[in-house]
């Protein structure tokens, strides 16, 4: 049963500069929409960069992908009006969507296609999931029909078609994609202002443009909780999915808001740097997961919000197991591991902080219970351009605190120049198996084996599946009820 915690927001809020009157609230225009995220994109192009914001603002709105992922999970088509897959898992037939063309007038085909899913793989891609496309052999039957053979057997492979990574580009247009995006969707990018909004317009060349609802999404980045909670209370901001959970009850007894808990794919981790000492010692990474209490920093990160994990998966994805009990909180353990390793205390370490609530809060608890164990933690707060450079980017960093929200993530474990430097032979060899096993009883067995794995690894302090908050105007419709992956999808939204 999830532990969940609604806690009222106390001192004064103090009042956060309005990019329009009140007069003319977000509410009243019902043909526009202004919606809030904690953090700003390095770049609009998902192909570039890890981060999830950049999807958040992109994904289905400028570009689209053959498939499409609902809300639920399910998978349905998009730029793919149909497919059809071999029964040895490895071959897919894509029937393409006709009629369709990007926003700098080029016509959407199959070499459209081909040409994004052979940029991803390539040398020089930069695309997260650049082993998957490299994996991949992309076929031109035709203007409409695409092949992909996939050198292994994927069947969460329609999933991934339609992540961010997976968007089709133009080429022409493709290298300026970061700040000039151009894609196929019903919206283009007509401002970046940065350090505080992102508009976006409905493109009037879009294939079903008078299906869209609303002209105009203004997008605001707001890190601070207690200006979250301000914009939305003076009617700023009409919907902030992944809100900081803080003063949910006073949203849920104000008749002006709804408030939606989604269940997710994302796991918060303290990330360790198994390539530095003393961390390359499991022994000293069990005794940093020993020495933390999840039920707190559940409560202390996420006010409650959240499911308890001891690897790095969800107990909502297929094959899960519960590792929960492989590095139990047992501080005097974790003491005794310490010595073991011949670790001197006080041991001093760098928690690296990136801006998102649930990291900085979720630090400060973390730090206290380290330090009954003789860890000190000291805690470095970082910018989000800071963080994805230095930690993700160089990997400077001892311990840091990170929510990972993509589905299917388990291939970073075998991945040896990943931020978090894990090199493990065996690991490999399962994800492997993993990649190639068509029958859903072995990728069962092989997806445990892989969970225990990295719980006896201590590849990191594993803690907590997320649940997410979203607080909006209570007219607006079209909202997810769940999040897979991180997106808004403008075009499903609405005003009552």
């Amino acid at each position: 049963m999830l532990n969940r915690r609604t806690v009222l927001a106390t001192g004064a809020i103090a009042a956060v500069p309005l990019s329009t009157p009140l007069s003319a609230l977000a509410q009243g225009r019902k043909d526009a929409v202004t919606l809030a995220m904690t953090l700003e994109p390095p770049g609009l192009d998902p192909t570039a960069g890890a981060a999830s914001a950049i999807a958040e603002i992109v994904q289905y709105n400028i570009f689209e992908t053959l498939t499409k992922i609902n809300a639920d999970g399910s998978v349905s088509p998009l730029l793919a009006e149909s497919w059809e897959v071999s029964p040895d898992l490895k071959t897919y037939t894509f029937k393409l969507r006709r009629g369709v063309k990007f926003q700098n007038g080029e016509p959407f085909t199959a070499a459209s296609v081909k040409f994004s899913y052979d940029r991803a793989g390539g040398e020089k891609s930069t695309n997260k999931d650049k082993r998957t496309f490299a994996g991949i052999t992309t076929q031109v039957v035709d203007d409409y029909t695409v092949v992909l053979l996939n050198k292994e057997i994927d069947p969460d492979l329609l999933f991934v078609l339609g992540q961010a990574t997976s968007i089709i580009v133009e080429p022409k247009s493709a290298d300026t994609n970061a700040n000039k995006p151009v894609g196929t969707g019903p919206y283009q990018l007509q401002a970046w202002n940065k350090g505080s909004s992102v508009v976006l317009t409905a493109w009037a060349d879009y294939r079903d443009a008078k299906a869209i609802k609303i002209k105009r999404a203004t997008f605001r980045f707001i890190s601070d909780p207690a200006a979250q909670v301000a914009a939305l209370l003076a009617g700023d901001v009409d919907a902030f999915p992944r809100v900081t959970p803080r003063s949910v009850a006073q949203f849920k007894s104000n008749p002006r808001f709804q408030v939606v808990v989604s269940g997710s794919r994302a796991k918060t981790i303290l990330a360790i740097n198994n390539a530095k000492k003393p961390l390359d010692d499991v022994r000293v990474r069990r005794a940093i997961a020993a020495a933390i209490d999840r039920r707190a920093v559940i409560e202390g990160a996420g006010d409650g919000y959240g499911a308890p994990i001891g690897s790095h998966y969800v107990p909502s994805a297929f094959g899960y197991v519960d590792t929960t009990g492989v590095n139990p909180y047992d501080p005097e353990k974790a003491k005794r591991l310490l010595a073991e390793a011949g670790i001197k205390t006080p041991l001093e370490l760098t928690l690296t902080l990136p801006p998102p609530p649930y990291a900085r809060q979720g630090g400060e608890v973390i730090a206290a219970q380290l330090a009954k164990v003789g860890i000190i933690a000291k805690i470095q707060n970082v910018e989000w351009a800071q963080w994805l450079s230095g930690t993700y980017g160089n990997k400077n960093y001892d311990l840091t605190i990170i929510s990972h929200v993509e589905p299917f993530d388990l291939g970073n474990f075998a991945k040896p120049d990943y931020y978090w430097g894990y090199n493990s032979p065996k690991f490999n060899e399962i994800f492997n198996q993993i990649k190639n096993a068509a029958r859903p009883a072995d990728r069962t067995r092989l997806l445990g084996d892989a969970q225990r794995l990295l719980a006896e690894d201590s590849v990191h302090a594993f803690l907590y599946s997320n649940q997410w908050i979203t607080v909006a105007n209570k007219n607006l419709k079209g909202l997810w009820k769940d999040m897979p992956v991180f997106v808004n999808d403008i075009s499903a939204l609405s005003w009552t």
